[in-house]
């Protein structure tokens, strides 16, 4: 049991790191014409209705689960995305879904705009919320595209097979992580114009599907005397777009942060660090089904993108934690031997090789939940705060009392603490 104790209690922020939140300070541009104009006048105008005593944290917890309602309905109606294929013997989704991840997906994007908001009206922004946010936010990476490919299915005509959507998930997850490593480089996040379009995008699609059914994306687009393409063809060429139009505006910003001298002014091998455990899980999740001995993308590819979408979450917040705490990011993920001598074991025994994608699955998923619970309690103590709620672990001292104050110096980091 004291194994078990240490280990739930386990602490993943170094010193340095809790210190260095000490000195944060939010600093973002968005300059997306509908987050501008439509998105933030509507949730200024929203978050008066919500009562002062409704936790930012509450709300952006809340967001992220109504995502995760979609992963749930459609990983059990269309696990293998074969039931919107139209092939012989597939169930099609019951059409009260598409409604309601509709609704699910414009909740969850709502709230995840007026967390911020909310947290700014009654005094509680700090980056316990927006390290939560984006945490979360990073997960969700993995779960647009993945529910999204359920309109379409594996569709041999009018759609792409797993392998090319899982394409569209690295790009997804990419286009995460490098915003967030430019801002380690800048000391800015620069929001992408792509967040609110998919949100939008993704809300129509299943409003579409919810009234005129799968079928209706069963056609092909003329392109005159080039041919026709393939209404699920486009879908992955949007997606792909979307996620990478916007790496050269964050070339031109890191190169500029540095020309101007405006962002960190690290050395080159210090500003690509956290890029090296990136590049090592992209190097191996694209190497393992593309040399997989039983095809295992089209066997079961929907643990391989939840897979993936959880150790680059786990990935991305490590970086996200260094780059607010303005600390050295990691070069080395601990689970990296794991992957690469599980990958080596599926191409031994490639009897293993489904078995050992849902232990890594498994695995993976409750060290990165074990992660954030533990980042997120190490905060709420560092700050004196609640997670989901308003209030403080223990009431502010009178500093202006002897008795306390002579417990301030007593105990100075409980204190600072507490202030």
């Amino acid at each position: 049991m004291q194994r078990v104790r240490e280990l739930l209690d386990y602490k993943y922020l170094r010193r340095e790191q809790i210190n260095g939140f000490d000195n944060y300070k939010y600093s973002a541009i968005d300059t997306s014409p509908l987050s501008q104009y439509v998105m933030h006048p509507f949730w200024n105008w929203l978050v008066k209705f919500f009562p002062r005593w409704f936790a930012p944290n509450l709300m952006t917890f809340l967001g992220f689960l109504f995502s995760v309602m979609n992963l749930v309905f459609l990983s059990y109606y269309d696990w293998n995305f074969k039931a919107s294929s139209g092939e012989v013997g597939t169930t099609p989704i019951p059409k009260w879904v598409w409604l309601s991840c509709a609704f699910n997906i414009f909740i969850a994007y709502t709230l995840d705009g007026i967390d911020g908001k909310q947290a700014r009206r009654i005094g509680l922004s700090g980056p316990l919320g927006e390290l939560f946010d984006h945490g979360l936010d990073s997960y969700t990476a993995m779960l647009i595209p993945t529910c999204l490919y359920s309109i379409f299915g594996r569709s041999n005509v009018y759609s792409v097979r797993p392998m090319r959507m899982y394409y569209v998930c690295m790009t997804v997850y990419f286009n995460f992580f490098v915003s967030h490593w430019e801002k380690y480089n800048t000391g800015v996040l620069y929001l992408p114009w792509g967040y609110d379009l998919s949100m939008w995008g993704s809300t129509a699609m299943y409003l579409v599907t919810w009234w005129m059914g799968f079928e209706s994306w069963k056609f092909e687009l003329p392109l005159g005397s080039w041919g026709s393409l393939p209404l699920g063809n486009v879908m992955e060429a949007v997606l792909h777009i979307s996620a990478m139009a916007n790496l050269p505006l964050v070339v031109i910003n890191v190169y500029n942060s540095y020309a101007q001298r405006t962002g960190r002014l690290l050395s080159f091998t210090e500003a690509i660090r956290p890029m090296w455990p990136f590049v090592a899980y992209f190097v191996l999740l694209l190497t393992w089904p593309l040399l997989s001995p039983n095809d295992i993308m089209e066997r079961d590819p929907r643990a391989m993108f939840m897979l993936s979408g959880t150790i680059f979450s786990n990935v991305s917040c490590r970086l996200i934690v260094s780059q607010m705490s303005v600390t050295r990011c990691e070069a080395w993920h601990w689970q990296t031997p794991m992957f690469a001598l599980s990958i080596l074991a599926s191409f031994w025994l490639p009897v293993l090789e489904r078995p050992v994608v849902y232990m890594l699955l498994i695995v993976t998923t409750l060290t990165h939940w074990h992660y954030g619970a533990s980042v997120v309690n190490q905060m709420c103590e560092h700050f004196n705060r609640v997670c989901f709620t308003v209030h403080k672990r223990m009431p502010t001292l009178d500093i202006k009392s002897p008795a306390n104050q002579q417990e301030r110096k007593e105990e100075p980091q409980t204190s600072r603490k507490l202030d």
